[in-house]
């Protein structure tokens, strides 16, 4: 007799991108080749009794944005920019995980938040264009200046000559 299926939209297994193989994707234009990243496995503390005192499976992950083939000379100004405060003395940047019991899956997390963080990264913000003001919006501005002025009036001193 053979368990039942999971549930629709929930599965057992890790995300897709657990195999050694793949490269991390960013987006549609964006993929970090496997060889651009070094991983390292060490003890991570948390759940688990003896067996974390054991096993190796929190995960470091590094990659190296100034030295990267996936991103344009723009796109790596833009990333080493946006995530200097991420960025170690040699210019890496270093993700952890260690939310799980897995080294597999803390890696494939480890890859997800990279790909998140330079897709973040990578988001140019639209350039404000500059508006006037409408009549209406100046018009309350101004309403709003002469009830404060009379409200700051009112509170003064009467003089009753």
């Amino acid at each position: 007799m053979t368990p039942p299926p999971p549930p629709p939209g929930r599965s057992r297994r890790a995300p897709a991108a657990s195999s050694p193989d793949d490269d991390v994707v960013i987006d549609a234009r964006h993929v970090i080749p496997r060889a651009e990243l070094s991983a390292r496995a060490s003890r991570a503390g948390g759940a688990g009794g003896q067996h974390v005192n054991t096993s190796s499976t929190r995960v470091e992950l590094l990659w190296d944005p100034a030295t990267s083939r996936a991103l344009t000379d723009i796109e790596r100004a833009r990333v080493l920019e946006k995530l200097a405060a991420r960025l170690d003395a040699e210019g890496r940047v270093r993700i952890v995980a260690s939310d799980t019991r897995s080294q597999k899956q803390n890696r494939v997390l480890a890859e997800v938040r990279l790909a998140e963080l330079v897709a973040r990264a990578l988001v140019v913000p639209r350039i404000r264009k500059k508006t006037r003001p409408t009549r209406a919006s100046t018009e309350r501005r101004l309403e709003t200046k002469k009830r404060e002025s009379q409200k700051k009036q009112d509170r003064r001193p009467k003089h009753w000559d």
